[in-house]
């Protein structure tokens, strides 16, 4: 494949066969030595066939290997002409990750990190199916809470109003109409809101142990020392059907439109058609599910510092610093070409990085660009950064998601045979409390890449930068 470096950061796949737009990879030299050979750089050329794409077929430094769309794939589509892809959103639709800020110091709790592991375990349910963290929805308050999305949580205890203006779109995605949801999918998410689930979902309290920008980081009320807690998670089982049923929709309804792709599982229909409409719908509501599910785990997780550590809110003061979403779509306006164009942003493990100044900031950070979090692994840290201008100009202003794997869940578990991998975490300062150890091993560090690689190409790339960076001190997983 002809793979050209134009720039420190930036590769280039030029147009070739059915190509409608280049292909553009933002990587490091070491990062790139290791996807020459991977199959999602093939992922990349085909994600640049999709009627009405503009720009570039993107990927960020954390991509591998997805369905239909490299994870770390961005495709921006015109938003008459264009289509909506289900494999350029995922399965799970709006996993996304938050981050709190509290009023406690790292290593005061830290005598009293198994119990506050214990004690968040217990309050959040986690793992496959996992379920009860509330009592069973009726079907009208299910109903509800999709088209109201984080208000809804808000609304019935967990967290504050002011949560709102520190997530994405408010936590509540335009468009969401819950009777474009299946009964399938309604059903399978009834009693998962406030849970973790699996695979690489998790919920952690860190320390921040390095700042990069001051005049940030104490903007976003961070600062060296401080325990924060950051929750991964998304739409859970309700998320899954909704991508499911509309790929299922999608597949047969491609012929009928004229529609052809190098790639079946790249099923799409035009963005204005029923069908397309459609999932649209049904998307937004599982993204408002999302964030619901986020919004009620800060609650229970706030409690459960509450009752191990005998604080109330006053001297915990627990609050949301950000949540960003991943695997969604958005109707957004972008300069392409040189003229500015409403398009629709599929991002599929990427994450939104608006610049300064950009009016769907809210007024607290919009001085300052959308925060964005990165997760790494388990074992190492993760990242606070900033979105740029230069993301609005290259990608959509859009950046990284997180490390991005190395390893198959079966290759991480095979590797990890034989160590005992509680003691290597407690080692490293990691406490941790999880469903199975075989789950552990599939999120071992071995299996990601070093987050900090990743972060250096989006900030070397320009498209994000540094604020400070964060170490675990307890991780729940399922």
């Amino acid at each position: 494949m002809d793979l050209r470096q134009i720039a420190e950061h930036v590769w280039e796949i030029p147009r070739q066969g059915g190509m409608r737009v280049p292909g553009r990879i933002y990587a490091s030299a070491k990062l790139m030595r290791d996807l020459r050979d991977d199959p999602a750089i093939g992922q990349v050329v085909n994600v640049a066939h999709l009627p009405g794409i503009v720009g570039h077929a993107l990927a960020m430094p954390d991509i591998h290997c997805g369905y239909g769309f490299p994870i770390g794939g961005v495709a921006a589509v015109d938003a008459t002409e264009g289509v909506i892809s289900p494999g350029g959103i995922g399965y799970d639709v709006n996993c996304g990750v938050r981050l709190l800020r509290t009023g406690l110091d790292a290593d005061a709790i830290a005598s009293r990190a198994e119990r506050v592991a214990d004690a968040l375990y217990a309050a959040i349910p986690a793992g496959v199916g996992s379920e009860g963290a509330i009592p069973k929805l009726g079907a009208a308050e299910q109903k509800q809470m999709l088209a109201r999305g984080a208000a809804w949580a808000v609304g019935r205890g967990f967290g504050r109003a002011s949560d709102l203006d520190a997530t994405e779109e408010g936590g509540c995605l335009a468009g969401a109409d819950p009777d474009a949801v299946s009964e399938t999918a309604l059903a399978r998410g009834r009693t998962q809101v406030g849970t973790l689930g699996s695979g690489n979902h998790f919920l952690e309290v860190q320390r921040v142990d390095e700042v990069y920008d001051a005049h940030a980081a104490e903007a976003l009320g961070l600062h060296a020392g401080q325990v924060t807690v950051m929750i991964h998670s998304g739409s859970r089982g309700l998320g899954y059907q909704v991508c499911d049923d509309a790929l299922r929709t999608m597949s047969h309804a491609m012929a009928r439109h004229g529609i052809t792709v190098p790639d079946r599982q790249l099923a799409c229909v035009p963005i204005e058609s029923d069908e397309g409409r459609e999932y649209l719908a049904a998307m937004a509501a599982a993204a408002n599910f999302a964030w619901t599910n986020r919004q009620v785990m800060s609650g229970l997780a706030e409690r459960a510092f509450g009752n191990v550590l005998e604080l109330g809110p006053a001297a915990l003061r627990f609050s949301l610093v950000y949540d960003v979403c991943h695997n969604i779509a958005k109707f957004e306006e972008h300069v392409v070409d040189g003229r500015r164009r409403r398009v629709c942003v599929h991002r599929k493990g990427a994450t939104r990085a608006f610049g300064p100044g950009h009016p769907a900031l809210a007024p607290q950070v919009r001085p300052l660009g959308q925060p964005v979090i990165i997760p790494g692994d388990m074992g190492r840290y993760s990242f606070v950064l900033l979105g740029t201008a230069r993301a609005m100009d290259e990608t959509f202003g859009t950046t990284c998601h997180g490390a991005g794997r190395v390893m198959s869940r079966a290759q991480a578990k095979k590797a990890g045979k034989g160590l005992d991998l509680r003691a290597e975490l407690a080692r490293r300062g990691v406490v941790v409390r999880a469903q199975s150890l075989s789950g552990v091993a599939e999120e071992m560090p071995w299996a990601y890449k070093d987050v900090a690689d990743v972060v250096d190409v989006v900030d070397g790339a320009g498209i994000a930068r540094r604020v400070a960076k964060l170490r675990p001190m307890v991780v729940v997983k399922g």
